[in-house]
């Protein structure tokens, strides 16, 4: 696929995968509306199969694979909501799935992989390593690589979440609010905006701890994070050049956020919303109460990316 996808694309997509995601609901909060000043819509992604949006991009790279490809095997490195989309999308089309994983992976996400059927293959902590781990395995079993965001395959399918969003809403967005890591999801809903509700600005929160999609915007050009030291362990991945070149067209904005603003926001969604999420799914949240200002009196979608939580290490105090 050699160029971005187009409108058609991302409804055939949305066809073609309907029988394996769940359609999730929009949920509101008179409390955190109050509180930021905005009306806020949570598409409620931590209640998708294998708890996280993941599962939509997997399934839609799944698909697109020829019988003979997906016969050989899925491969895939990722910390974990990717790593379990993978490995659920090879047991749903009969076939074996080989999962790089580092060492810093939550236990949670490890062990949810392994009871999906996979192989799990350990790695260092940086993108060199699951890289390069990845290449060995796929050298070893003939395994088509999925990779977590840098496809248009993959984001064809995380593009039905704002979709889906839009559809249900039944008025327009003035903001779609996504985190980012690797941008799969963060490029697909600017797409799906672009294409299905043109007035509505994107923007993103992320991170300062490994901001490197908002530095490469502001400089034109993909840049990399030295550490991965943040609680948002699903944004630690650098952008891909097929994610890059789509947000840098179509995102407006890309707002830094602090680690403790991250655990508040959390906790104000576990509190008053009463579900859970995990740590880089309060991103959002945590963008518009760091900027609360570029939020106000605006009707803003938010993407709540995924609920696997490891229990044993929450970081509400106790």
């Amino acid at each position: 696929m050699p160029s971005p996808p187009t409108a058609e694309d991302l409804r055939a997509t949305h066809r073609d995968i309907r029988s394996y995601i769940h359609r999730t609901p929009i949920l509101t909060c008179q409390t955190l509306d109050r509180l930021t000043g905005a009306q806020l819509y949570f598409k409620c992604e931590n209640f998708q199969k294998i708890g996280a949006f993941k599962m939509r991009g997997a399934a839609a790279a799944t698909v697109l694979l020829s019988e003979i490809d997906r016969k050989k095997g899925l491969a895939t490195h990722s910390s974990g909501n990717h790593a379990q989309a993978v490995a659920r999308a090879a047991g749903l089309f009969d076939t074996q799935a080989y999962i790089v994983m580092p060492e810093n992976a939550p236990s949670v996400k490890v062990a949810a992989v392994l009871e999906y059927g996979a192989e799990v293959i350990r790695c260092g902590n940086t993108p060199q390593d699951r890289e390069a781990t990845l290449e060995e395995v796929v050298a070893r079993t003939g395994a088509t690589f999925i990779h977590p965001f840098n496809d248009y395959g993959v984001i064809r399918g995380q593009a039905t979440t704002a979709m889906e969003l839009i559809e249900d809403a039944k008025a327009p967005f003035d903001i779609l609010l996504a985190p980012v890591g690797g941008g799969g999801l963060l490029s697909g809903t600017a797409l799906a905006a672009r294409y299905f509700s043109p007035g509505t600005r994107v923007l993103a929160g992320e991170p300062y701890e490994v901001d490197d999609a908002y530095r490469s915007l502001r400089a034109g050009s993909i840049q990399y994070n030295e550490t991965t030291n943040t609680i948002a362990d699903g944004l630690r991945t650098p952008l891909g050049e097929k994610t890059f070149g789509i947000i840098r067209e179509h995102v407006e904005a890309i707002i830094r956020v602090e680690e403790a603003t991250i655990v508040r926001a959390m906790r104000l969604i576990w509190e008053r919303m009463k579900i859970i999420i995990e740590p880089s799914c309060a991103v959002p949240l945590a963008a518009i109460l760091t900027e609360p200002e570029r939020f106000r009196d605006q009707r803003v979608g938010i993407i709540l990316t995924g609920g696997n939580v490891d229990l044993e290490r929450l970081p509400f105090g106790r």
